[in-house]
């Protein structure tokens, strides 16, 4: 069960970028909670599976006497969502639902801060031991990724590129 979890259903298994797999699976398992309840679930669950992915993880390194395994991809799942929350939150501001192309700029932006791990995400990374690292830098990767993606969609929106916001 706990390799179900860290991997978030195998996805983490990809042979090539597991992160991104994770990350897509999650957006997708992400999206389709926007679709049909409420953003409040998604930042709940997003909180919750975080709490529960640090104790997790900090048991697995333990035993394996490992840190951050590209396997482990819990973490970019729960990063994702976030992006994916902060989006969706300015959407509904707007009148608008999360559509597949702000998802997909909610990846986009997620996975560029994930693997650049500029400033802060960088820091967390390299010094914040156990869980609380693997977990955080993706978290604050998907508070960047979720308010540039925002202010991405409202620049397009400003500017009349789109006329259907719900796409």
């Amino acid at each position: 069960m706990q390799k179900v979890f860290l991997t978030f259903f195998y996805s983490g298994l990809c042979p090539k970028a597991p992160g991104t797999a994770g990350t897509i699976a999650g957006a997708i398992l992400g999206w389709a909670v926007l679709k049909i309840l409420p953003i409040s679930t998604l930042f709940l669950l997003t909180v919750l599976i975080s709490v529960i992915a640090i104790g997790v993880i900090n048991r697995y390194e333990s035993a394996t006497n490992t840190h951050d395994n590209s396997q482990i991809v819990i973490d970019e799942v729960v990063g994702v969502w976030l992006a994916m929350c902060i989006s969706a939150d300015f959407l509904a501001s707007m009148g608008a639902q999360v559509g597949m192309v702000q998802v997909l700029i909610c990846i986009v932006f997620f996975r560029v801060f994930d693997i650049l791990k500029p400033s802060i995400i960088g820091r967390i990374d390299r010094d914040v031991k156990g869980g609380a690292g693997v977990v955080g830098d993706d978290l604050v990767a998907g508070l960047f990724a979720g308010i540039i993606s925002a202010a991405l969609w409202n620049l397009i929106r400003q500017f009349e590129i789109v006329q259907n916001y719900n796409f």
